[in-house]
């Protein structure tokens, strides 16, 4: 770059160490202060993406999830600056790669460096243009910056901070032990220039008296000569869109006596498992994940999420005997909500000629919608909006399937037969009016009922950015970050072996 801009890097001593939960509580906490703020993660590993607008063009575009929220959380506009590489894992060896929010191939693990140069190119560029617009950029790295084996072809964590002159805080989660000898060693076995960027830390999830750990910081200063710039509770309301965990504990817990029990099968190659965050959120509903035909038990719904690879997902359905529980809970009269691949799944035939998802060839679907699916190399990213149930209705469309419905109902994005609904939008359950409708209409197949809890997913998203940043504010010097984004790393920071000889 021609020169430094206001921007952060928080880099994290492990993997989900709480880089996305720090990223967003400043991302909020510099909004509050009128700051225009942006974030930005130059590479995001994860099949739970987001639609959102390509400010040049108007057109649907796909970036991680987590930097959507993050830009909630900014008050900004999404955009694919934020996240202009986006890879997708198709397999365990093969990732689809997303730049500057449309499809561009695929990258294979043995070509991992120079099969990503172009990659590196795209996201420093889109920072660049990101930086010239906004007034402080945070950014969110990947993983942790210490991974010395992947370093020469690095251009989410070090590597992006060099290009942009950029100071780096590291988190860690105390919570999980060992945070003093891995915030130690991140910056040991750095090189000289990386280390000189790494300005300090932040410890994440701490539980008990801060004074108690004030001697390890102390400590940890002068071994290192960086400060640490505050410490975040543990706090189990921590909730956030989720980016690679399958986690309702934060969920609120049934109230009532009868509580309807949603039962959302976990699928090797899940995507967008955000779409039941809401139902996880109404006190009347009980959210469980399953993955054998006896956990299905008397769930009053089914859910089939999203998945990366709808036959091959498909095929594990029926090695697990999960085809017939299925298709035995519909019979049963107890509703189904199968949501995009899962709406696929529940048609007749799924086909993909051109090996879209994996080989070419087709499946038989489970039978219970009249729809065909074929997939094609052109993906559909789309922001649809509707009416169901009186109520509005909105998500989001991220998929190469064509799924063609014959006989049945409509319904938001899909076709309704019977207790068997398919969609193939994500998000409709954010949706709040039309989400108390549906649950009212799956409590009423079953023989029960289910008044409107009055609950705001919206509201509740917004709660928790809140939060965050309050947290933030009163548990971090946030002064010391923003002086720290707008000057750069002080340039005495001392060198630590083994970096200094490398």
């Amino acid at each position: 770059m021609a020169e430094r801009v206001s921007a952060l890097l928080v880099a994290g001593a492990t993997s989900d160490a709480g880089k996305s939960v720090l990223t967003t509580g400043l991302c909020r906490a510099a909004a509050r202060r009128g700051v225009r703020v942006a974030p930005f993660k130059a590479q995001n590993m994860s099949n739970n993406s987001m639609v959102c607008r390509d400010p040049a063009t108007g057109e649907g575009v796909e970036i991680g999830r987590a930097q959507w929220t993050q830009a909630l959380a900014a008050r900004a506009e999404p955009e694919p600056a934020m996240n202009p590489v986006l890879l997708k894992p198709g397999g365990e060896r093969r990732s689809h790669v997303v730049v500057m929010g449309r499809p561009a191939g695929t990258v294979d693990s043995a070509d991992w460096v120079d099969g990503r140069r172009h990659l590196a190119a795209a996201a420093h560029a889109a920072f660049d243009d990101l930086a010239s617009r906004a007034g402080l950029v945070v950014a969110e790295g990947a993983g942790s910056p210490a991974e010395i084996n992947l370093r020469a072809g690095d251009y989410t964590n070090l590597g992006l901070a060099r290009h942009a002159a950029m100071p780096v805080v590291v988190v860690g989660d105390i919570d999980r032990g060992g945070w003093f000898a891995a915030a130690l060693g991140t910056v040991a076995l750095l090189e000289p220039a990386d280390q000189r960027l790494v300005a300090g830390f932040v410890v994440n999830k701490f539980r008990g008296d801060v004074d108690l750990l004030r001697p390890g910081l102390d400590e940890l200063a002068r071994l290192t000569g960086r400060p640490t710039y505050g410490v975040l509770p543990w706090r189990g309301d921590i909730w956030l869109d989720s980016e690679d965990a399958l986690d309702l504990a934060s969920a609120a817990r049934p109230t009532g006596a009868r509580a309807l029990r949603v039962a959302v099968v976990r699928l090797p190659r899940i995507s967008n498992f955000t779409d039941v965050d809401a139902l996880g959120l109404e006190p009347d509903v009980d959210v469980r994940w399953v993955t054998r035909p006896a956990d299905l038990g008397d769930a009053d719904l089914l859910v089939l999420p999203g998945t990366r690879a709808t036959r091959a997902d498909l095929a594990w359905l029926r090695e697990r005997g999960l085809d017939a529980a299925i298709a035995a809970h519909a019979a049963a009269g107890r509703p189904v909500l199968g949501i995009c691949g899962g709406c696929q799944m529940l048609g007749r035939v799924v086909e993909d000629p051109d090996g879209v998802e994996g080989a070419p060839g087709a499946a038989e679907g489970l039978g219970l919608l009249d729809l065909a699916t074929r997939f094609t190399a052109e993906k559909v990213l789309r922001l649809p909006s509707g009416t169901a149930y009186g109520e509005a209705v909105g998500g989001y469309e991220i998929h190469h399937g064509r799924a063609a419905a014959g006989d049945g109902e409509p319904f938001p994005g899909g076709v309704r037969d019977g207790v068997v609904a398919g969609t193939m939008w994500h998000g409709t359950l954010e949706s709040d009016g039309f989400r108390a409708a549906y649950l009212a209409s799956v409590a009423e197949a079953v023989g029960t009922s289910l008044p409107p809890s009055g609950v705001s997913f919206p509201a509740a998203r917004e709660a928790r950015f809140e939060l965050l940043a309050d947290l933030v504010e009163q548990h971090l010097d946030v002064d010391a970050l923003l002086a720290l984004a707008a000057a750069g790393a002080p340039e005495d920071l001392p060198l630590l072996a083994p970096g200094s000889h490398r």
